[in-house]
């Protein structure tokens, strides 16, 4: 019993009551119940990340890209089924409550960038910002670490790509035009629900669907490519607002729409399923089957390939709502892609090098 309500405790603003032990660990601590309703909700802490490089590379085959910049590790928007939640646990902190609180904050990311680019090592390439993360983050508000990388991708007209949950994004459609002018830019909104009262308990620090809305249409008038990502798509809770998502962010402005399926590595299927039951307890059974569906009996598939769009009819079934949709609001029609012809890498080395050859005199 005390099991079932502890699956009940909800703090305000957050995605997840509960930190599941690490799975590296052998020893975890489990408060009591009577604990856990009287603590305090915890405030987030940030802490400094001394990683010494920015551009981080990835072989993944289904990923889309191969370079990513992250200014953050962990993420205050506590979206109860972001699969990079285990991430935290190489930190030896939990998946859980932990990944909302305790940020790690690549203070000096910009600058690294900037050496990054400048070496003679680097071949111009699109680099996703919000590979791992996002980038949009609250804290993003007052550190400016992502417009901070964005200003060094316009310096060097390196090709960049962004994708958010938030609608700080279109602080920075100055920089974020003046690269797509370059073909140098775009942008993807992630919407999962156009529900405001779904979104605050599934993604509870995001900006409501419709700030997301408008944030698209601020970059489509500043001349940034944008789209939208519905990541993910939920079967049996979200999957049938496809086409009204596709719809909503068309007229906003949107030009591209992809989607991927939901994925629950490791500890998350533990969260999902505690979430469901505090906020879901009479679907739960019903995304639970639908989850396993998609899956081959499993809540979560690995595979590459079939690990972001599942597998069997129901999974076919999605997928074909979301081409026809997509189809019907005209959007993945004329999609250009990122181009490095601006590239001014070159001319910044070669004017560092006679800077740094006159300071010997």
């Amino acid at each position: 019993m005390e099991d079932q309500t502890r699956q009940l405790v909800q703090l305000h603003g957050r995605g997840t009551a509960t930190n599941p032990i690490n799975r590296f660990e052998q020893i975890g601590f489990e408060p009591d119940l009577d604990e856990l309703l009287d603590s305090p909700a915890p405030r987030t802490r940030f802490f400094r990340d001394t990683s010494r490089k920015a551009i981080a590379s990835n072989d993944s085959p289904d990923v889309g890209f191969s370079f990513s910049v992250n200014p953050y590790r962990g993420c205050e928007h506590g979206c109860i089924y972001c699969y990079a939640r285990p991430g935290h646990e190489y930190l030896g902190l939990s998946a859980g409550l932990d990944f909302e609180t305790k940020i790690f904050v690549k203070g000096q990311v910009a600058e690294l960038l900037r050496q990054e680019l400048s070496s003679p090592r680097w071949v111009p390439a699109t680099v996703a910002m919000s590979g791992v993360t996002d980038c949009y983050q609250p804290i993003e508000r007052k550190l400016e670490l992502t417009r901070r990388c964005i200003e060094v991708f316009a310096e060097f007209r390196n090709p960049m790509t962004i994708i958010t949950k938030n609608h700080l994004v279109s602080r920075d459609v100055d920089l974020l035009s003046e690269l797509a002018s370059d073909s140098a830019a775009s942008v993807t909104l992630s919407i999962t629900s156009l529900d405001p009262e779904l979104q605050r308990v599934m993604e509870p620090r995001t900006s409501s669907p419709a700030l997301r809305l408008d944030a698209i249409s601020r970059l489509a008038a500043g001349g940034v490519p944008v789209g939208v990502m519905i990541g993910p798509v939920i079967p049996g809770l979200t999957d049938h607002e496809i086409p009204a998502i596709l719809r909503a962010a068309s007229d906003a402005g949107a030009g591209h729409a992809g989607y991927i399926a939901l994925r629950l590595p490791h500890a998350v299927k533990v969260l999902f399923e505690e979430w469901l039951e505090t906020h879901f307890p009479d679907r739960k059974e019903k995304v639970i089957h639908r989850i396993r569906e998609i899956r081959g009996g499993k809540l979560y598939d690995s595979r590459y390939g079939s690990r972001l769009r599942g597998e069997g009819k129901y999974a076919d079934h999605m997928n074909a709502l979301f081409d026809v949709s997509v189809e019907k609001f005209g959007l993945n029609r004329q999609r250009k892609p990122l181009s490095t012809a601006a590239w001014r890498g070159e001319n910044i080395r070669s004017s560092r090098k006679v800077a740094n050859q006159l300071s010997l005199f």
